[in-house]
């Protein structure tokens, strides 16, 4: 099956075009992903609500990709913890070839069908959590190995691919299948298939963080305080609440750890 991720780039003659004019075809390209997620936002939104049920009763979601795909599901997974103040280890990112693999490619570590299922044991993986794997071309044995198992343990499963009836859709529960059709350069997933998973894992996380009560109004109110300018938003954000002095603010928030602590025992 001829996949689109694989198909010849819309555009002829790469090195010939001036830097504006590559800069230009770039950039209309990457405007057409938004509109490749939008026809896929009913998808979404079912598998949003199911890891939502899941983690209300304690499960995990599970991030698993190779290569660029790998390390969107860690950067996602990664910044959950600073970012909505829920514990390590609730939202994990699992690269094939292990983590030497975020820095630098391992050789034939995505073609081992059993070596997925094994990752997940480490963190012993049960029947509350989710498993999501991330892959563009949607034929990484590392990914289709692991959901496979998952079925075949009753863990709820789900993609984010960029090709369509692939054998990684064909092992998930929840399919995303965001086509984007031909990259700019031929076959370099890294761009626009990167970007849409991209924007995927911020949609499904951001939506499951704030169904999970994890912002308040448009705030994050959970946020670690784990550098100075996170201070000064946090600081900002209880005096506005509190209608108190910034001094007073900031008092408060260091005292209590974060914004919705200072607010909740200021309020008591």
């Amino acid at each position: 099956m001829k996949r689109t991720t694989e198909s010849d780039s819309n555009y002829q003659s790469l090195e010939k075009m001036t830097v504006k004019e590559l800069l230009t075809n770039i950039n209309n390209e990457d405007k057409t992903v938004p509109i490749a997620i939008e026809k896929v936002i009913p998808k979404i939104e079912k598998l949003v609500n199911a890891i939502v049920k899941q983690m209300q009763q304690g499960g995990r979601l599970f991030y698993m990709g190779a290569g660029t795909s790998g390390r969107l599901g860690i950067v996602d997974a990664s910044e959950c913890p600073p970012t909505y103040g829920v514990p390590q280890g609730m939202v994990v990112g699992i690269i094939a070839g292990g983590d030497k693999a975020i820095r630098k490619a391992v050789e034939f570590a995505e073609d081992d069908m059993q070596q997925g299922w094994k990752d997940l044991q480490i963190h012993k993986i049960n029947s509350k959590d989710v498993v999501i794997g991330i892959a563009a071309s949607g034929s990484t044995p590392y990914v289709v190995g692991a959901l496979e198992k998952c079925n075949q343990n009753d863990i709820l499963t789900a993609c984010i691919v960029c090709n369509k009836g692939s054998n990684v859709a064909k092992a998930a529960k929840h399919k995303i299948e965001v086509i984007v059709g031909p990259e700019f350069v031929t076959g370099s997933t890294r761009m626009k298939s990167g970007t849409a998973q991209k924007l995927v894992l911020n949609m499904i996380s951001t939506s499951v963080m704030i169904k999970l009560g994890r912002v308040k109004g448009n705030k994050m109110v959970d946020m670690q305080l784990s550098n100075n300018k996170l201070v000064d938003r946090g600081t900002n954000m209880v005096m506005k609440e509190l209608k108190v002095s910034y001094k007073k603010a900031n008092e408060l928030l260091l005292k209590h750890g974060s914004v919705r602590k200072a607010v909740e025992q200021y309020k008591k």
